[in-house]
């Protein structure tokens, strides 16, 4: 009876040997592909024909696995284990150390699909989106919508948004790498010098922008100087406004520098600041010196007396000029004066607005000396100056008496003329049939009858 015992218990000893075996082996395998290095390419293993990912994720273990698999071979039932391990579809939950099996083998695969994209790089971004919601957390402002929107186009117009300094680093920030837009307007946004050097600093680096619009920002004297430093070094921009930014004579001399050595920047607009006579003949200098702006706006500033002398001499210089604003300053007589010996030497000069400049009747039968000889002024401004019914005549007579002559607009708004004026107006249409002329109302005068 012993002995039958005995041969009974080693008749089942191998078998439960073999299992035993063959757990501890498969444990073996499962330890040593964690502790060693993670798997190479766990997708491999589910492209084998003897093993399905539905059937591993069915099986689990083979602590749960079907009766079938109990009795299957071993040897298909430990690669089925092999594939748990590595491809962590049968993860069972009821021991940690399985748990933290199915873990690694994720972060494994993870792995793996990370090296596989590592030769796929990010698409770049032309227009700048990504930077610029980065630099609006980095500046801890809210990210203007509309910008996002309207930042692909060619042209952006973005006036009254409030920006602030440092809503204006942010969207300089997003410009640097931008290729689309050509034509940005930011007026009113309110930069201050902070945001306007940001601006100029963008500018050094984007070559793509061409007109730019700064106007009503209170740049002062610390954005002036930061974007005269731009202007040495930009060679893509043409036009840059920089109207109502308090701008004084200091302010105007960086600018004035700068216009010296740029032969770029086609249009530059300097209206509504406070640019006056110590400015005026910095700017006169460097008007003369100017090979490449054809459109200035020096209008509603301070600039009168030598101021406008030094301007009108460097306009006599100056052979790229083609628009000049000078309205409501102070020219007065003198700088009408000036202004007419500056017509007689500059022969490009194509557009004069000289409105509202305190011009007397004697200023403008001086001015009239240089339309005598002047052959490209095509369109004059002299509106809202007293110079009374005399002063338009004798501008009419100088053109009169110049047949060369490009003159086709002639403008004088608010002052009222008589009959003779527009006696001579009629008879210089016969001369001149396209010219236009603008005025204020014609006053009824006692006239003798003719003979």
């Amino acid at each position: 009876m012993v002995v039958g015992k005995k041969l009974a218990k080693e008749s089942l000893l191998p078998s439960v040997l073999e299992d035993d075996d063959a757990e501890m082996e498969s444990e073996r395998t499962q330890l040593g592909g964690i502790g060693s290095r993670p798997p190479s390419r766990p997708r491999k293993a589910f492209s084998r024909g003897s093993v399905d990912i539905q059937t591993v994720t069915r099986s689990g273990s083979g602590r749960h696995s079907s009766p079938e698999g109990e009795v299957s071979d071993r040897g298909e039932r430990k690669e089925e284990k092999e594939e748990e391990g590595s491809g962590g579809g049968g993860c069972d939950g009821d021991t940690q150390e399985r748990g933290k099996e199915c873990v690694i083998t994720a972060s494994d695969e993870d792995y793996d699909t990370d090296l596989e994209l590592g030769d796929v790089r990010e698409a770049y971004d032309p227009t700048g989106q990504t930077r610029y919601r980065e630099a609006c957390r980095m500046y801890n402002v809210v990210p203007v919508s509309y910008f996002l929107r309207q930042m692909g186009n060619t042209e952006l117009t973005m006036m009254h948004h409030g920006l602030g300094p440092q809503g204006t680093k942010a969207l300089a920030v997003s410009l640097v790498t931008n290729t689309s837009l050509l034509k940005l307007n930011l007026r009113d946004n309110w930069m201050e010098g902070t945001g306007g050097a940001a601006m100029a600093e963008m500018l050094k680096e984007n070559c793509y922008i061409t007109e730019v619009d700064l106007g009503e920002n209170r740049l002062g004297e610390c954005g002036a100087q930061a974007l005269s430093s731009m202007l040495m070094e930009n060679t893509t921009l043409v036009s840059l406004g920089l109207s109502g930014n308090e701008l004084a004579d200091r302010a105007a001399q960086h600018l004035a520098q700068t216009l010296t050595s740029n032969t770029k920047l086609e249009t530059l607009d300097l209206s509504h600041n406070t640019i006056g006579d110590a400015a005026g003949q910095v700017l006169g200098h460097a008007i003369a010196e100017n090979t490449g702006l054809k459109s200035l706006s020096l209008a509603w500033n301070c600039i009168r007396g030598k101021g406008v002398v030094a301007l009108a001499k460097g306009l006599g210089d100056n052979i790229f000029l083609r628009t000049l604003d000078l309205s409501y300053n102070g020219l007065g007589k003198d700088g009408a004066v000036a202004l007419g010996e500056a017509l007689k030497d500059n022969n490009t000069l194509e557009d004069l607005n000289i409105s509202n400049n305190r011009i007397p009747p004697e200023g403008a039968i001086r001015f009239t000396m240089g339309l005598k000889v002047n052959k490209t002024i095509k369109k004059l401004n002299m509106g809202r100056n007293p110079i009374q019914t005399a002063g338009c005549y004798g501008v009419l007579k100088a053109i009169q008496g110049n047949p060369e002559s490009a003159m086709e607009c002639l403008d004088f708004s608010d002052i009222t003329v008589n009959q003779d004026f527009e006696d001579l107006y009629v008879a210089l249409t016969d001369i001149f049939p396209n010219i236009r002329v603008k005025h204020g109302g014609r006053i009824d005068t006692f006239r003798k009858p003719k003979a």
